[in-house]
């Protein structure tokens, strides 16, 4: 009888330089049979890169890869799945115009008839669906089509099809990133029904939390390096982080050193056009003051900052700034009342990927770089574009470099320069460091900070409550479109936003 190996993924030595960046610099990664095996470190530490190499997105410059002891040679994504590696991306690129099975089975439809007389079986390809998602215990309509599933549907939906591979090793990279409380115990569910299998997952994700729970293992990087190993028994957030980051960062959010003045904006009884939106919603906003906004998914607090900046009907009610009612119609109107917005998805609505990011920093703000006769001067745009880089301490070799290949800590700074440009007297945040790791995070929270600190109003929307009650001044929970309490920072707890989350559309008094 052979004797199984003791891992049934190493890598070893690998490396991978890109212009101007060395991604990974000979990094190991070894990972038990059956286990969980977490991948952490700041965004930029060069995990999702290490992966692109093992799933043949990227062919490393050096190192070997061994699967079960034997060297294997993976040239392309075909490869990795033919030797049991499949990858659940960070970026979700379904085929929006066909259902969830046709995602599921795309590129390998099981065919009837003899050829060259051959069909697709759509009646086998709806019972494989059917039986995938009856053992993953999952609850969605083969039928339906992708384009008109939520963000967390589609989340299951890969992970659905990841499965579907048979794969002896899954890749997870940030898996629960959009996916709401009862989700998250669903994917925990079948990641240990696959691990009870022998399957091994390698999961990556910022939520520390998570990362303790599920894990058996944990691999951490920093800088394109290997850390170490660790059993994930062994550690704490604190042990993490430190490592994480090559240094200790006991104060997880930088003190306030702003003070709230005057009120700035006061929203009275808004309601959305749409029935099952934001309902009499009232709130004042003080210049320089960080009012955070709580609530469970559905809460509409996207909805809300949304109409704010004019991308949302409003059927009644009012804002006013500084005192004077404003009519917000448009994004233009918003600007025009130096109102800017951070969106929620900054790979959906916030970069242009393919652009620069000169680019990126310029476009809310072009027409402060027209020449009398309508040319750019690209040179001014560099220039300002150059400024937020050194503000913001941005990692980039320079600012002609693409947006989509910084992290996602680095992509939010831009983005936050760009709206800068603008002079805004008041920003909307919504989620502004989903996805960002902890070094990042505190980076991005001392910007907030100093830019209340300048009089900036702000307005944080955060589903975590850490960083709800660190950061704000004030705290305004939502449930199910309508304001359920308003807590200053002093009287905030967990234990009372929470309930205020829960509760059912009784307004605040």
């Amino acid at each position: 009888m052979t004797q199984q190996h003791p891992y049934l993924l190493e890598m070893q030595g690998i490396t991978k330089t890109f212009p101007g960046v060395k991604a990974l610099d000979n990094v190991t990664l070894k990972v038990r049979p059956g286990t969980v095996h977490a991948l952490m470190g700041e965004n930029g530490a060069g995990k999702s890169t290490l992966m692109k190499c093992l799933f043949g997105i990227y062919k490393p410059d050096e190192g070997e890869i061994f699967l079960d002891g034997r060297k294997a040679d993976i040239k392309n994504s075909k490869d990795a799945l033919r030797h049991g590696v499949s990858m659940i991306h960070q970026e979700l690129h379904p085929v929006p115009q066909r259902s969830v099975m046709e995602n599921i089975w795309l590129g390998r439809f099981p065919m009837k008839g003899v050829a060259p007389l051959r069909f697709i079986d759509h009646k086998k390809m709806l019972q494989d669906t059917v039986a995938l998602f009856e053992d993953l215990n999952m609850a969605i309509d083969p039928k339906q089509l992708v384009g008109e599933m939520s963000v967390s549907k589609i989340q299951s939906l890969e992970i659905a099809k990841a499965v579907s591979f048979h794969s002896r090793i899954i890749v997870m990279d940030e898996p629960t990133s959009s996916l709401t409380g009862n989700e998250v115990e669903q994917l925990f569910a079948i990641i240990n029904k696959l691990r009870a299998r022998g399957v091994s997952i390698i999961y990556i994700s910022h939520k520390m939390e998570e990362i303790l729970r599920i894990s058996d293992d944990v691999t951490i990087m920093r800088d394109g390096k290997y850390v170490g190993t660790w059993q994930a028994s062994e550690l704490t957030i604190d042990d993490i982080i430190t490592r994480m980051v090559g240094r200790d960062l006991s104060e997880r959010y930088p003190a306030r050193t702003n003070k709230p003045g005057d009120v700035m904006l006061r929203v009275d009884k808004l309601t959305s056009i749409h029935p099952h939106s934001f309902k009499d919603v009232s709130f004042e906003l003080r210049k320089g003051e960080i009012l955070g906004i709580g609530g469970l998914v559905g809460a509409q607090r996207t909805e809300l900052v949304e109409a704010l900046f004019g991308l949302r009907s409003i059927k009644s009610g009012a804002i006013f700034k500084d005192g004077k009612q404003v009519n917000i119609k448009s994004p233009g109107d918003a600007k025009k009342n130096k109102i800017a917005l951070l969106t929620e998805e900054r790979r959906v609505t916030g970069i242009f990927p393919v652009l620069s990011i000169t680019e990126n920093t310029a476009i809310a703000n072009l027409g402060l770089y027209k020449t009398k006769f309508g040319f750019l001067n690209e040179s001014k745009m560099k220039v300002e574009a150059e400024n937020g880089v050194q503000k913001f301490k941005t990692k980039t070799p320079s600012v002609n470099q693409l947006i989509r290949n910084l992290s996602g800590g680095n992509q939010q700074k831009v983005l936050l320069a760009r709206w800068l440009l603008t002079d805004p007297d008041i920003l909307l945040l919504d989620e502004p460091t989903r996805g960002i790791d902890i070094g990042a995070k505190f980076e991005i929270y001392s910007i907030i900070i100093e830019l209340a600190k300048q009089g900036k109003s702000i307005i944080m929307i955060s589903s975590e409550m850490p960083e709800l009650m660190g950061m704000s001044d004030r705290i305004m929970v939502m449930s199910e479109g309508r304001v359920t309490g308003i807590l200053e920072d002093k009287e905030a707890s967990e234990e009372k936003i929470m309930r205020l989350a829960a509760q059912h559309g009784s307004q605040a008094g």
